[in-house]
This record gives C-alpha cells, structure tokens and sequence, in this order.
C-alpha cells in the first residue's frame, strides 16, 4: 500500500494539470494511466486534427489574396502534411509529457486502474498490482471516448473514430463522414483539402446545429463550395463492408453512399465503465455529476473529485484544463482551510473554435440559449465587414453576432464566422466573465486595421 495526498486517475490535459497543479500546492501527488501520458488530445484530438488543418487553411489564405494567388499553383503535398501531424504527437510516444510530470514532482504510474475501496485506487499493469492510498484526495481525469451508435452493420464494418482519422498513414481517396458537429465539419474539411472525395452526413437541417443557425448556413455553403458533397436531414438505416473493401452507407429511403473508409463522428461518452464505480454505488459508464468545487456529488465524504470530459460539464481541452486547476486549488485550500474556489463562474462563459473554412468562434449563450433563460436579450448583428477584415482576404465574408442582456447591458454570448476569427473571441470571453457594460466596452479601442474592428461596428449598432 502506497500513501499519497492526492491521487490522479488518467494523464490526459486535464489530468497532468491537475497533477501539477496539487503537486505545485506542495503535495504529493500520483497520477495513473493506461495508455499515453497526455491523453486523446495529445495523439488523436486536438494537436493532430489541427495539424491536419492549418497546412489547408494556410493554402485557403493565399489563394483569397490577389499577388499570393498567383503564386500558388499546387495542391497540398499530403506525405508532408502527415510528416508535420506526426511531430506534433511526437510520432505517438510520451516521453516528453513524463517527462513533464517526472519535472513538477509527478510520479506517473502507468497500468489500468479501479477505485477499490474509499480513497484507494488499485492498478494492475504486466500483472502486477499497486494499492494507492489517497489521504486527501481522487481526481478521476479520465476523459470521454467516441459513440459508435448502433446502426446494423456499423460496427462490423470497422469504421473510423477521431483516433483513426487523425492518425492514419494513409489518405484515403474517398470517405464518408456520419456526423455533422465539430469533429465531423473539421475532418470533413480537413480531408477534402487533400485531396480525398468527401461526403458528410448530417441528421439536422445543417452542421453545427447547436451554434447560431447563421453559422451552419455558412459553413453548409462553405463545404459545398469546397467540393464536399452534404446531405442534411438524414439517418444512416445501415452499413456494410464489402469483400473487396468498400463500405456501403445506406440511408432512410434507399439512397446508397459508398466509400474507401468511413468516419463516425457522433458524439462521446465518458470513460468510466471499467473505473470501479459500483464500489461506489455509481453507475459504470456514467457521467460523474460534480458540485461547483468539482467533487463528485453521489459521494458525500469529500475526497471523490472529476474534472474534464468526464462531468460532462463542457467537452473541451481548454475547460478540463480549467476545471483541473481550480480542483487541484480546492484540495489545497481544504487542507490548508483557506477560502475554497469555485469553477462555478467558468460556465458562464465557455469558448469554442471550430477550425473549418471558414472559422467559427463563439463564446457564452446563443439567441436561443438566452432566451431559455427567460431573460429579456437584445441582438447586436454585423456583417465582418471592416478595412481589417478586407485586408485579410479578398472579398472576405463573414458574420458576427452579440447576444446581449437587455436589462444590465452587458454581453452574455459571442459568435463569429469567418476567416481569422478565432483570434477574437478571447476579447467577447474577457467581456463576458467581466460582465462589462457596453458603455464601456465602447472604450476599449481596436487597433486598426485589424479584424478586431468589428467590435467598433457592434458597439455602434447598439447605440454606443
């Protein structure tokens, strides 16, 4: 029996953060994982779909500026494009991020692990078995995996998850993509631009339903434009993958897709079915439910804490990572009996990039999500049409929204689509978890000519 202060379950981002982070408070921390120190986002998410996508976004915007148009005469060079990709996951090795750990006092206990009695975590690796003991605390970090929905013949016909697509040696020259949220657009774009024959099928009316509806018009018009064919408003009723490797996706009505490989991007699950959960009276395979201070609320003792994916609270890198901090500071502040932090305040104001062509960023509520509330909402809309904007590309199109409070006057939900917009939404984030009143917000002067001055045409349009 090992004794630690806190014991961390899966080296994902959100759990090496949490790791530090205790471990930077002075205590001694353990963290466990089965498979790759640094987790999905590492190897098969974040780092090498974008990998995958900024060589195309970077060909896009050159051929959107007169002068560089010009000199672009190919296509992109795919073997480079993987080359790239793979130094990003560092070829799928971990060493660096033990590395990481092994530096902030970290000690990585590779093997499978179960919680096995109250703040004892059991970890069998090569058939050996470890007993850790956590004095204070167990931080489950373990992420959320891929849904393959059952659709007869689907699973037999060995399709593509996130993993596979992001880590393929292999550019496969057509695919069909089941799923029309940000893993399936971004993969969809991602993989047209080099070169594959990409069909992408959406159940709703339009990708990225859950945003703005303007965005999903526009990026419907966008992957069309790029060669993608779409169909919306359908329900794959079957898959089968022939003898000489073809797979045949058949959808409500007869209509028939066919494909070198297959890509299912519909949603997650999170990754507790095998954690030992029903020691704890939990259900296995269920989201962990947590209290603002991230402790898991069905165990009333205080030492059972979640963060990341896991508590379903927001599926992103950067909010695990969020989440991981102010846990790892709350088990510091119990221990220490200082004021204890909340994450409460991270969910009013939870940004998202979706890496298409063009980009999407949003940040806080939609229209709809506000109005839900009950709260009485003001919409501040504009055309990204700004000298910064037209500078960046010819005949540059995009939108922008801000969804406003109309009582206190203060922004409570962004969303831009356009190319280069990422770059804006920590301001309309920074607005939002401030709670700035527009008046002044109108203050704060962006610089010109830069994208950016479509916050003066917003703050104008409301009156400001």
């Amino acid at each position: 029996m090992e004794t630690y202060d806190v014991v961390v379950i899966g080296a994902g981002s959100t759990g090496e953060t949490a790791a530090g982070r205790a471990a930077g408070h002075g205590l001694r921390v353990a963290i466990v994982e089965a498979d790759l120190a640094g987790g999905e986002c590492s190897y098969w998410a974040c780092m090498p779909s974008k990998a995958l996508l900024r060589p195309a976004a970077s060909l896009s915007d050159a051929r959107v500026v007169a002068g560089a148009r010009q000199a672009v005469t190919g296509t992109l060079d795919a073997a480079a494009v993987l080359a790239r990709r793979d130094e990003f996951t560092s070829r799928w090795r971990d060493d660096s991020q033990a590395a990481w750990l092994r530096n902030h006092d970290v000690e990585l206990v590779r093997g499978r692990a179960r919680i096995s009695g109250q703040r004892v975590v059991t970890v069998e690796h090569d058939g050996d078995v470890r007993a850790l003991t956590a004095t204070h605390a167990v931080v489950i970090c373990t992420g959320s995996e891929p849904v393959v929905p059952d659709i007869a013949g689907l699973r037999e016909a060995s399709p593509w998850t996130n993993r596979e697509a992001t880590s393929t040696e292999n550019i496969p020259r057509s695919l069909v993509a089941i799923g029309g949220g940000p893993v399936g657009a971004e993969l969809a774009t991602a993989y047209r631009a080099l070169g594959t024959d990409v069909t992408l099928l959406v159940r709703e009316d339009r990708p990225l339903d859950g945003m703005e509806p303007f965005v999903g018009e526009v990026v419907l018009d966008a992957l069309r434009a790029a060669g993608v064919r779409v169909e919306t408003g359908v329900e794959v009723e079957k898959v089968e993958r022939r003898p000489d490797g073809v797979v045949a996706v058949t959808i409500a009505g007869g209509q028939e897709c066919t494909a070198d490989e297959l890509l299912v991007a519909t949603g997650r699950r999170p990754r507790t079915g095998d954690l030992g959960l029903d020691v704890l009276g939990l259900e296995p395979g269920s989201w962990l439910t947590v209290d603002d201070h991230l402790q898991v609320e069905a165990v009333p003792d205080g030492w059972l804490y979640a963060a990341g994916d896991v508590t379903h609270r927001a599926l992103l890198t950067h909010m695990g990572k969020y989440d991981a901090r102010v846990c790892a500071d709350v088990v510091a502040a119990r221990i220490n009996e200082t004021a204890v932090p909340s994450a409460a305040s991270g969910l009013r104001a939870v940004p998202q990039v979706v890496f298409t062509d063009p980009e999407v960023a949003a940040v806080g509520l939609t229209e709809a999500q506000a109005r839900a509330t009950g709260r009485p909402v003001d919409l501040i809309d504009h055309d990204l049409d700004v000298a910064g904007a037209r500078l960046y590309a010819d005949d540059y199109r995009g939108s922008a929204r801000l969804v406003v409070d109309a009582d206190r006057k203060v922004v409570i939900g962004a969303t831009f689509v356009g190319k280069g917009v990422a770059e804006l939404l920590h301001s309309a984030t920074i607005a939002i978890v401030g709670e700035i009143p527009l008046g002044d917000l109108a203050h704060a002067v962006p610089s010109f000519p830069t994208i950016s001055e479509i916050w003066l045409r917003l703050l104008e349009a409301a009156g400001y």
